[in-house]
């Protein structure tokens, strides 16, 4: 479907020579957020809210490194021929959620074991400031217009698109075609996600299910919306590295689920309570 439509300004504000983007405003912006909401629930279960302060210290730059490097790694044919710097241009966006992801795992689990508590429990208390914040992050693809679908049909636009706000379809005119806002799919499966671990969560689970639901859920959703994208990253021909990833980890997290019952590691609740 042709369109015509100018697009947003990517640039927040201009300082001099100093440029802050609207993709790294909106992903800090996440970021924050999701440490609010970490901070009021560890007060409420009465741990030093201090922790996820310090953990964030950590976690935020090692994510986003971790982020990138995923990226270059399978875009390594786009980066190799190209100025060096351009792997360090995190503001035109390429960064990997699921890179992200390693990254943030291996600082907790570092990080857990360096203070002496549960990395289960942070965990747990971390699941919905991660979908939070990914669900605010992809409004940065938005600005970005990145991480978007194929080409919308007429079809298509008539009987759903056209009942979204003008503003989102027409950032999604590019080169004057429109094209499926993917981006704005997974932020409302996120924000269902984020809904869901926090009334799961009242429910005083077992202790890391929290989290492996939310690997879960969000790994279901990336499946299907991946497979929408045109942007993809690619392992082997067709085949899609966040789709191949999302079907490894639903399997892992159902699996851990089950283990960490039938083995005894999963013998306390939610709340620290024995099982």
């Amino acid at each position: 479907m042709t369109c015509s439509a100018p697009a947003l300004d990517r640039v927040f504000f201009d300082l001099g020579p100093f440029t802050v983007y609207w993709y790294g405003v909106i992903i800090a912006a996440g970021a924050f957020l999701g440490l609010w909401l970490a901070t009021r629930e560890s007060d409420r279960l009465g741990l030093n809210k201090e922790l996820f302060v310090d953990l964030i210290v950590f976690a935020i730059p090692i994510a986003i490194i971790s982020a990138r490097l995923y990226y270059v790694i399978f875009e390594w044919e786009r980066y190799s021929g190209a100025p060096w710097w351009d792997v360090f241009a995190i503001w035109e966006g390429g960064i990997a959620i699921h890179g992200a992801l390693i990254g943030s795992v291996v600082t907790a689990v570092i990080f857990a074991r360096a203070k002496k508590v549960s990395f289960w429990q942070l965990a747990d208390i971390a699941a919905p400031s991660l979908i939070l914040g990914q669900a605010i992050g992809r409004w940065g693809n938005f600005m970005n217009q990145e991480a978007h679908g194929g080409p919308v049909s007429q079809a298509a636009y008539d009987n759903f698109l056209q009942y979204l706000p003008d503003f989102i379809m027409n950032q999604m005119c590019i080169g004057g075609i429109m094209y499926h806002p993917t981006f704005l799919y997974e932020s409302l499966w996120n924000i269902l996600g984020l809904v869901f671990l926090l009334i799961f969560r009242r429910y005083n689970p077992r202790r890391g299910e929290v989290f492996l639901s939310y690997v879960i859920w969000y790994s279901v959703g990336r499946f299907f919306i991946e497979g929408m994208r045109t942007d993809s990253l690619y392992i082997a021909g067709s085949l899609r590295t966040a789709q191949a990833i999302s079907i490894v980890l639903v399997i892992v997290g159902i699996l851990l689920i089950i283990y960490r019952r039938k083995s005894g590691q999963a013998n306390k609740h939610y709340n620290g309570k024995k099982a």
